[in-house]
């Protein structure tokens, strides 16, 4: 696997595992602080915040592994286009349905968008 497919896999799966660690072990002091988002200390809301970091945690440690098993670096690029570019079709959606978010989602989907993109392009080089 070329250096750039590493790097972009490695950013992938660091960001999501971060991300998913944080977002479970305490879900209310991380969107708070990175988001800006106030969480009631409601369980069934709770709940759904976990579940879908669970979701990214275990997406970032499958993007790892094509990192280092190259018959997963196709499945690894596959798994990371459809977090990151259905997160951008996602807040996409919620920017034209309820308005403009804090400058850190903004700039979340900004980042994004650049690792989903940049996905796609190595998809594309393994292909051809």
């Amino acid at each position: 696997m070329e250096i750039v497919g590493i790097i972009v896999l490695s950013l992938s799966a660091l960001l999501l595992i971060f991300v998913g660690i944080s977002r479970l072990s305490n879900p209310i002091k991380t969107y708070s602080k990175n988001s800006g988002i106030q969480l009631e200390n409601d369980a069934s809301l709770l709940n759904e915040m976990r579940a879908v970091s669970s979701v990214m945690l275990f997406a970032g440690i499958i993007i790892v592994l094509g990192t280092f098993i190259t018959k997963l670096s196709l499945t690894s690029h596959i798994v990371a286009i459809l977090i990151f570019i259905g997160f951008v079709i996602g807040r996409l959606i919620s920017l034209k349905s309820d308005g403009k978010p804090s400058k850190q989602i903004t700039q979340g989907i900004v980042f994004e968008l650049v690792l989903g993109l940049a996905n796609v392009f190595c998809l594309i080089n393994i292909w051809s």
